[in-house]
Order: C-alpha cells, then sequence, then structure tokens
C-alpha cells in the first residue's frame, strides 16, 4: 500500500495546564471518535441541522465565534494538535455550547470513513500551513484528489471556503478549484471573494493588515 504524504507534521507542542484540563475533563463530551461506519450527525448532535466542517482549527478561535453567531448550525472541527483541541473544548465548555463536536484526526482519513456523501452543507478551510517551500509543496492539503474527496460529501448547493495569507498558495488553490467541475467560482467573474462577514477576522488577521499583507478568499459551491 502506498504511503499517503501528511499535510501536516506532529510537533510536541507545549499543552497549557487550561489546554490539558480541557483534554482530561471535557473531551470526551465533544468527542467524535473514529468507527467502521459514517457518523448520524443527528444522533452525535441530538438534532437535525445543516452541518459544516472546519478542517485544521487551530487554537479554534473562529470556530468558536461562528458556533456562537450561528447557534442553528452544526459544527465539526477536524485537528491533530492537542493544544488546539484543549484549547477550543475548554472554551466550549466554558460557552455552554453544544453545537460543535471534534474530530482528532487526520482529515483525510474523517472524509474517507466517516462522513456520507451529500451529507454537508460546508467545508471550511483557513490559513492551513502553505508549506512554501518549492521541494514541500506536495504535502499541502489543497491537491485535485483532495477536492475531490470533499465535493463527494457535500450537496448541492453547499460550498467550499478556503482562506489563506499566503498568495502563492492562493494562486494553486484558485487553479485546483476551477479545475474541478464539480463546483464553481462564487465569483462570477472569477477569481477571490471579498471576506464574508461569516468568516471572523482573527488576530494573526487584523496584525498582518497592520503589517499590509494580503488575504485570500476562495468560495465555491456544488453544483
Amino acid at each position: 500500500m502506498q504511503r499517503r504524504i501528511k499535510s501536516y507534521v506532529l510537533r510536541a507542542g507545549r499543552v497549557s495546564n487550561r489546554q490539558q484540563q480541557g483534554l482530561d475533563l471535557w473531551f470526551k463530551d465533544y468527542e467524535l471518535p473514529m468507527g467502521n461506519t459514517p457518523w448520524s450527525f443527528s444522533k452525535e448532535f441530538g438534532r437535525s441541522a445543516e452541518t459544516v466542517v472546519e478542517i485544521g482549527f487551530g487554537m479554534g478561535t473562529s470556530l468558536l465565534s461562528m458556533a456562537k453567531d450561528n447557534p442553528h448550525l452544526n459544527y465539526i472541527g477536524v485537528e491533530v494538535h492537542k493544544a488546539g483541541v484543549g484549547s477550543l473544548v475548554a472554551d466550549l465548555h466554558d460557552h455552554q455550547l453544544s453545537n460543535v463536536r471534534i474530530a482528532a484526526h487526520d482529515a483525510v482519513e474523517v472524509f474517507q470513513t466517516q462522513i456520507e456523501d451529500n451529507s454537508l452543507s460546508g467545508v471550511q478551510i483557513f490559513f492551513p500551513d502553505p508549506w512554501h517551500k518549492k521541494r514541500h509543496h506536495k504535502r499541502r492539503l489543497i491537491q485535485p484528489e483532495f477536492i475531490q474527496l470533499l465535493v463527494k460529501k457535500i450537496r448541492q448547493g453547499g460550498f467550499i471556503h478556503c482562506a489563506t495569507d499566503w498568495q502563492e498558495y492562493a494562486e494553486h488553490m484558485l487553479e485546483v478549484l476551477s479545475a474541478e467541475p464539480a463546483v464553481h467560482n462564487q465569483q462570477l467573474a472569477g477569481g477571490y471573494s471579498p471576506r464574508p462577514e461569516s468568516r471572523p477576522l482573527t488576530k494573526f488577521e487584523q496584525r498582518g493588515e497592520r503589517l499590509g499583507h494580503g488575504v485570500w478568499d476562495l468560495i465555491f459551491i456544488k453544483k
């Protein structure tokens, strides 16, 4: 079996006391474990609602904000780094939010085995690792095969929303998404979308704006 190139590297980063508390005490309340069959969203969330997946939520800041602003939506956050998982879990517990679940697993495996076809309202991927060195481009998450997998899981009219602050990666994303026949660019003239109000402005992004850094949003809709 061919070994798949991972889009991330697990680093032994520091986990704060609060993050560890989240992992130890409350993660079980939000965890989506891997299994032999796809998840039933209505069972996992205890209700029927449109479901959005965020891949690589980092420390969970934007996902927490979106979940607070959109209580009618279900959110699944996918993240492999313990510090980020613990941070989001602690925040969810503090705010007593019940519309977020967390899959602490590889995103490709999650989409291959745990999510039914045509079941998602959207997928959002904000500021994935750009792997800016050319020899590392093969590690980039946004590749044709992965987009094809995402499209299968999104219902008609659902979205893929990517954002990056690395222009060369933005150009790569635009090329990959534009080449996928099952989706069309929300910008009918082509190119990038203005940042929608639905995507929170992070402190990292605000700092970049002050320094003159650009951010590129891409929103594609399943036909």
